[in-house]
């Protein structure tokens, strides 16, 4: 998120891709545990998504007070865009933690990085911007993979309720694909990166907090390991890896970096088979990548239709990093949780 118009910070273009590919790469390296960390909680879906928001709150705040010493203050209008944007975070993250429990760690982050197609379908209904040939292409080809990803067929599902975690995993890329656009407004224009990120993940505490006093499932004093797994879960997912991602993608060519975060799906269910036990089979490592492989060629084609002036990429867990306010000009690509 150093720059809106995708170049970085000055003298980035001298340092060539090097660089921003590692950082890039041991992001997604680095969120791709996420969905380990959850299950090892044996937290409630609202506990988590407080937690791992406001464990990392203090870490974040202090970056975004020395961020601000260095680029000066955020509109209050950005500011409030990060805090909604927030909104749209807890409610992802609830929702795909009940994901997790019905179908499976890797199988739910797979089916949570759906958001390109939704965030496509809200541009064209929002702003009338037709979707191309491509994301028409890629819908069915991504239908194709959540099913099979899924378990429904063959037999084989890592969770317990692998219908509901469909929905789920919907709901959750619907949560993302608004938390996205919500904070790409909040980003337009400015050098900050801390400073979103920060505001959003105030956001998403505050509603987690709402929402498990209004309906339950917070509980305030979790037993140790579980308080241990979410901090560690804040500090890499919330903290390192967005900050990693957000640093490096905008340095990246839109195909460099949305294959970059495609390690991320992947090995999200590498790590659920080794720690986990989780046995994806055929079907579902077919679904896997037909899913990650139609949201690509949608992402890919939006940002190449955008024109060389578009962002590197909207990015999961990485906000920001989108173009000034108004219609989109490209698409979030698939990425990290």
């Amino acid at each position: 998120m150093t720059g809106k118009d995708g170049a970085g910070p000055p003298g980035a273009a001298s340092r060539g891709p090097g660089r921003p590919v590692v950082l890039a790469g041991v992001g997604a390296a680095t969120i791709s545990s996420s969905a380990v960390l959850v299950v090892l909680a044996h937290a409630s879906a609202v506990s988590t998504a407080f937690y791992r928001s406001a464990l990392a709150l203090p870490l974040l705040a202090a970056l975004a007070v020395a961020e601000r010493r260095r680029h000066g203050l955020r509109a209050r209008a950005q500011r409030l865009w990060a805090v909604a944007a927030g909104v749209f975070l807890a409610a992802d993250l609830i929702l795909w933690t009940h994901a997790i429990a019905d179908v499976g760690a890797g199988v739910a982050t797979v089916l949570g990085n759906l958001q390109v197609l939704f965030v496509a379908g809200f541009a064209w209904l929002a702003w009338g911007e037709r979707p191309g040939r491509a994301v028409v292409l890629a819908l069915p080809v991504v239908t194709l993979g959540v099913v099979l990803v899924s378990g429904l067929i063959g037999g084989h599902a890592a969770g317990l309720h692998p219908l509901a975690g469909i929905w789920y995993g919907i709901g959750t890329s619907l949560s993302y694909a608004g938390f996205l656009l919500a904070l790409r407004r909040s980003s337009a224009g400015s050098a900050h990166t801390a400073g979103p990120v920060a505001d959003a993940t105030a956001g998403s505490a505050l509603a987690s907090l709402a929402y498990g006093a209004a309906f339950g499932g917070l509980a305030l004093h979790p037993a140790w390991p579980s308080l241990g797994w979410l901090a560690l879960l804040a500090l890499l997912s919330q903290t390192a890896g967005w900050l990693l991602i957000a640093s490096s993608l905008p340095r990246l060519p839109a195909a460099v970096s949305s294959l970059m975060l495609l390690l991320q799906p992947a090995a999200s269910l590498g790590l659920a088979a080794a720690v986990l036990g989780e046995r994806p089979s055929l079907l579902q490592i077919t679904g896997a990548a037909l899913t990650c492989g139609g949201a690509l060629m949608a992402s890919l084609a939006a940002t190449r239709a955008a024109g060389p002036a578009a962002p590197a990429a909207l990015v999961s867990r990485a906000p920001g990093e989108g173009p000034g306010p108004g219609p989109a000009t490209g698409q979030p690509a698939p990425g990290a949780r």
